[in-house]
């Protein structure tokens, strides 16, 4: 149960307010914003999801830089608060298409319609956009996408030839596209987040991979779909898993995942046979299937750091990222980021000649290097030589102060743990025209480390 419901802009605006039991002040939405904004508690940089401000319980997630919140001053799952705001947040982006700020605003009666179906006196009633749309009728103001600055993962698919167009993100799965005709598509995300820590000579410590099938359909009809993943795909790492009797017939594969989990409108009579999933794909985004892997894989990118004293108040740092996938392969938006002694005062840089696209950057506040790269082509290497000048002699070992080095990436198209989408048929097609599938994978860094 919540008492509130509210969307913060990134500077505060409160752009959708609803308060469903009157328990908890008007102002909450102000304490908030300030006690987030002003965080000091706990020596964290920034709030944690849940805290208590004067007996009232707040919640948030931020999504493409909005604030979702939920209050409420009885004791409730936190779990189950995040992944309501969750929720409400996907399914208004169902409505929407495009979840900003300007759109919130321009349909605030839809999402106030879509709450009021949503959350009843602060209870939950359902947060299915199939179920929705039986009783929201508004249809939203469609935004112009071409007009946005590219947010998140999704901008990365509008980069190059034969990739998903742009617009594919960015539809509501109400609205009517101009001319009255609905145009017959379905995508199919492979999203895979990695976790891997390296120890100080480079070797792999530990290594994960957490991914999800994601689905979206604008076919009328309800047509079933029939995807098939790999024929040697394999489910539970010993006959003892609670998923052996997934396990392919021959007993191992090349894709070995250590567990998953199905959609609800996933039907798995044949999956055992041909490794192929049947369902009905409801309305708007959803899982069709999550796995984790945690057999030796080959890691994306290897980095290097080494960091040695020059002199009684200097030391030199080396950071080189070497890519280990295909040339065919561009990963974006990489971040490198490397804590340094705490006695440091100030950081010069050298990038390599010829270094396009790359900036660095010390955060004096928290002692923090960073090299940002706007793109790495694989089977490349990058090397960046940082000279650190401290304010006093340190007496403690330097390399004991530093690191670790953490990194975050993007790789359209790439996929570390083999999983393939081998078709994705629909039972009943259209008699005028052939449905548009698309389907794209990405691989995004999750905790990705190196040891110094």
């Amino acid at each position: 149960m919540i008492s509130q419901f509210f969307v913060l802009s990134q500077r505060g605006d409160n752009i959708v307010f609803r308060d469903y039991r009157g328990e908890v002040q008007k102002g909450s939405a102000e304490i908030f914003f300030r006690k987030v904004k002003f965080w000091e508690d706990g020596g964290l940089l920034e709030a944690p999801p849940v805290f208590n401000v004067d007996g009232v319980n707040y919640f948030h997630v931020k999504v493409v830089g909005l604030l979702f919140v939920a209050t409420t001053r009885v004791n409730t799952s936190p779990s189950f608060v995040l992944e309501l705001l969750q929720r409400i947040a996907r399914v208004i982006k169902d409505y929407l298409g495009i979840l900003n700020e300007d759109s919130l605003r321009k349909n605030f009666v839809l999402v106030y319609e879509l709450l009021d179906e949503v959350i009843d006196f602060g209870y939950v009633q359902t947060t299915s956009t199939e179920l929705l749309k039986s009783y929201v009728f508004n249809e939203p103001l469609v935004i112009d996408a071409a007009r946005l600055p590219p947010l998140g993962p999704a901008a990365i698919f509008t980069q190059g030839t034969k990739r998903m167009p742009g617009i594919a993100v960015t539809k509501s799965v109400v609205a009517t596209e101009p001319g009255g005709r609905k145009r017959e598509e379905i995508f199919v995300d492979i999203i895979e987040k990695i976790s891997i820590t390296f120890s100080s000579s480079g070797y792999i410590l530990t290594s994960e991979i957490d991914g999800t099938i994601q689905m979206k359909s604008y076919l009328s009809g309800n047509p079933e779909i029939r995807l098939a993943l790999n024929d040697d795909l394999s489910i539970g790492r010993s006959q003892g898993s609670a998923f052996a009797g997934y396990r392919s017939s021959s007993g191992s594969g090349t894709v070995i995942l250590d567990d998953c989990n199905f959609h609800e409108s996933v039907r798995l009579d044949s999956f055992d046979i041909d490794r192929t999933l049947s369902l009905v794909p409801p309305d708007g985004e959803f899982p069709v299937m999550n796995y984790r892997l945690t057999q030796e894989f080959s890691p994306p990118f290897r980095i290097n750091a080494l960091i040695e004293e020059a002199g009684s108040l200097k030391a030199e740092v080396i950071l080189k990222v070497s890519a280990e996938f295909p040339s065919s392969v561009t990963a974006n938006t990489i971040k490198v980021q490397m804590p340094l002694p705490k006695c440091t005062s100030r950081v010069s840089f050298e990038l390599e000649p010829g270094a396009v696209g790359q900036t660095t950057d010390f955060k004096e506040a928290n002692k923090r290097l960073e090299w940002s790269l706007r793109k790495i082509v694989g089977g490349s290497e990058h090397t960046l030589h940082a000279k650190l000048t401290f304010s006093q002699e340190s007496h403690v070992n330097i390399t004991k102060e530093s690191g670790p080095v953490s990194m975050t990436f993007t790789i359209p198209m790439h996929n570390v743990s083999r999983l393939q989408v081998k078709y994705l048929q629909i039972a009943k097609k259209s008699a005028t025209h052939e449905p548009y599938r698309w389907v794209r994978y990405v691989t995004q860094a999750n905790s990705y480390v190196a040891r110094i």
